[in-house]
């Protein structure tokens, strides 16, 4: 699957929906995949961060880390976007990243390709399928394949989300990443990267 583009586009608050974008970068790069991990702008007032410790800190870490662009959603083949939920929705710096995709739509560069999401609340049932649910209806007017992992894997009971992979963080939004979740990121990416590669012909 060497010939297989993989972008990775995200929104972070706090570092977990970072931790799972980086681990889908390296899950795809050991699929065989060229990978490009881009977090999308902070739209939030400065004041708004500074009110949160774990967000001013993780976006201090993050601020130089290079911001998506259209291009790299244009250049892959596959798309794996990551949001915290925000009410059971996609948070608004991505989903502003998704609003300025009009031109790349309307000349159909953004079709025909594979996409699928990851997301994490503090609280189970937090509104991690109502959130991935959501970016899919953007994928459905793109034109894009959503390959969601579905049970394709025993794996999956144990994570428990068809519809990508999901992380929940705890009341004081510091609980890690398991074994569990990062199994089920290294699924995700590998399928993905695998579905890329039929449509590409090369599987």
């Amino acid at each position: 699957m060497s010939n297989v583009k993989l972008a990775v586009v995200y929104y972070s608050a706090t570092g977990t929906v970072h931790g799972m974008a980086k681990h889908l970068a390296r899950a795809g790069e050991q699929a065989g995949a060229e990978v490009r991990l881009r977090q999308v702008a902070e739209l939030a007032p400065q004041e708004a961060i500074a009110s949160n410790a774990a967000w001013s800190q993780h976006f201090d870490r993050t601020k130089d880390e290079p911001n998506a662009t259209a291009d790299d959603v244009v250049w892959a083949d596959a798309v794996l976007f990551g949001t915290p939920t925000r009410y059971g929705n996609v948070a608004s710096q991505l989903k502003q990243f998704l609003d300025t995709l009009g031109p790349q739509w309307q000349q159909g560069l953004l079709a025909d390709k594979v996409y699928a999401g990851f997301t994490a609340t503090q609280t189970d049932h937090g509104g991690q399928e109502s959130t991935l649910l959501a970016l899919y209806n953007t994928i459905h007017h793109f034109g894009g394949l959503v390959v969601a992992p579905g049970y394709t894997d025993p794996l999956k009971f144990a994570d428990g989300n068809p519809y990508g992979v999901s992380h929940v963080t705890g009341p004081n939004n510091d609980a890690p990443l398991t074994d569990t979740e990062y199994t089920a990121l290294d699924h995700m990416a590998q399928r993905v990267v695998r579905i890329a590669g039929r449509l590409k012909g090369e599987g």
